[in-house]
């Protein structure tokens, strides 16, 4: 696989820097090979790209100070929370500092009467459910990874519980705390349920992807643990059978709280990892909440569609075990993809597009994979019209690579030809770069770059992300 990164734009801490820094944090400031080889990997299949040093802040204070220092001295800073995302949004590809998220991972507030909680940002989202169960709350943003709080803001994650009936992190994230450049700590808005006071901050920074500040403070919404919850599986003859129910049920206005699916290659691998003994044919996987009977007739109606359109029967899991199990096996999806050609590295893409053409780019996009010489899995949020694909590619193959990124840019051109976006989820990062001008249009891409000129004068927050740099 050819690197993407240009060496003669990394820039180098000079001596005065690093005494500065060392000064700064002491044993915080960390340049050892593994700890700096660790920040620059994530799930993407990029090359190894590592920062020059890793700061673990355990308040905002030293975020400002670590911000104020990579500005004085013009070198990157990145922040990174568990290293999960897929696009390479972590990666150190100009050098500078890494500020790992770790030890800022307190709890702040829960305002229960508000149905709000506020955390630091390296709280994990499940160490968040945990915290606040005994207040019967839940807070629903489920993107499968073993994710941060604060990462979750940056790349404006959804997941299983997202579009369907809560949202995504746009709609739940109420407030943040930033660092600017100037090493400033801003509040983007109150915890109000609306304003209509100024421009919206808050919107700007979810989903920046670290490229305009540092989020050091995320105010979330926390929903009512519903009072029943039951899962079904349901098996499909086809792909296009399957995904084309999901429209119909959208279409009824039955507010199911999820709604996945899986190819047959996908549900084979779940079966081999996670021991399950699916039918190895195309399936939803649904969750239903709410009150007894409500989760009752929304099942009816959703079993009345599937039938419909060739599903079988429901198999139930009513046990909350028995869903955790389900759930747990459907969020290993990429680990259990990699499992079907060991050694391989996964490239993952997702695309976004109006309900009423999933069937259609689902279809498209599962006969471009028939033709590949490499092992490829479909899954998907489908209820909201996102899906993703994963490929996996022997990394020393550039013919592979080239494959898989013809199916990239194939998938997103039909996705946005379709009035859809390039990812619904993932991110842009590094690999996704290229298509904002096709999907925004080179006036909105400008747009987007004097927004990143006017919040990052110096190009320090995640260089060679999101929108590409001009002086």
């Amino acid at each position: 696989m050819v690197s993407f990164i240009n060496q003669s734009v990394r820039r180098t801490l000079s001596q005065e820097g690093l005494t500065s820094f060392q000064a700064q944090f002491g044993e915080r400031f960390i340049t050892s090979d593994a700890v700096r080889q660790h920040h620059g990997t994530d799930e993407s299949p990029y090359p190894v790209c590592p920062p020059e040093a890793v700061i673990f802040p355990r308040n905002i204070d030293d975020v400002v100070a670590a911000v104020r220092l990579c500005n004085k001295y013009k070198v990157p800073i990145i922040p990174f929370g568990i290293g999960s995302s897929l696009e390479g949004h972590i990666l150190a590809i100009e050098g500078g500092v890494t500020l790992d998220f770790a030890e800022m991972n307190k709890v702040l507030a829960i305002n229960a009467e508000d149905f709000t909680v506020t955390v630091e940002p390296g709280v994990i989202r499940t160490q968040l459910n945990d915290e606040i169960r005994h207040t019967g709350l839940f807070f629903p943003i489920d993107p499968g990874a073993y994710a941060s709080i604060g990462g979750m803001a940056a790349t404006r994650a959804s997941g299983t519980n997202a579009a369907v009936r809560y949202g995504t992190m746009r709609e739940n994230v109420v407030s943040l705390k930033v660092v600017t450049a100037e090493g400033e700590v801003i509040r983007t808005s109150s915890r109000a349920r609306k304003s209509s006071a100024g421009y919206d901050l808050t919107r700007l920074f979810v989903g920046s992807e670290g490229t305009l500040g540092i989020i050091v403070e995320v105010t979330v919404r926390v929903y009512p643990q519903p009072e029943a919850v039951t899962a079904a599986i349901c098996n499909f003859p086809s792909l296009t059978a399957a995904v084309q129910s999901v429209i119909e049920i959208m279409q009824s206005g039955v507010a199911i709280a999820r709604v996945e699916f899986m190819d047959e290659r996908a549900v084979a691998a779940v079966n081999r990892y996670s021991k399950l003994g699916l039918k190895e044919t195309p399936l939803l996987l649904f969750e239903f909440h709410g009150s007894q009977t409500g989760v009752r007739e929304q099942a009816e109606i959703v079993q009345e569609i599937v039938r419909d359109n060739g599903g079988m029967d429901f198999e139930w899991a009513d046990r909350p075990e028995d869903r955790t199990r389900l759930w747990t096996a459907r969020h290993n999806s990429h680990y259990s993809g990699l499992q079907l050609r060991p050694g391989s590295r996964s490239v993952a893409t997702d695309v976004c597009v109006p309900i009423s053409r999933l069937a259609e780019c689902v279809t498209q996009t599962a006969e471009d994979l028939e033709a590949m010489p490499f092992p490829c899995t479909i899954v998907g949020h489908v209820g909201d019209g996102n899906f993703h694909v994963q490929m996996l590619i022997d990394p020393d193959s550039e013919d592979e690579w080239q494959k898989s990124e013809h199916i990239n840019r194939r998938l997103i051109t039909r996705a946005i030809q379709m009035d859809g976006t390039c990812s619904g989820e993932h991110g842009v990062g590094v690999h996704k770069m290229e298509f904002l001008k096709e999907e925004h249009g080179e006036a909105g891409l400008n747009l987007m770059r004097l927004i990143k000129h006017a919040y990052d004068p110096n190009n320090i927050f995640n260089p060679g992300k999101l929108v590409s740099w001009k002086a």
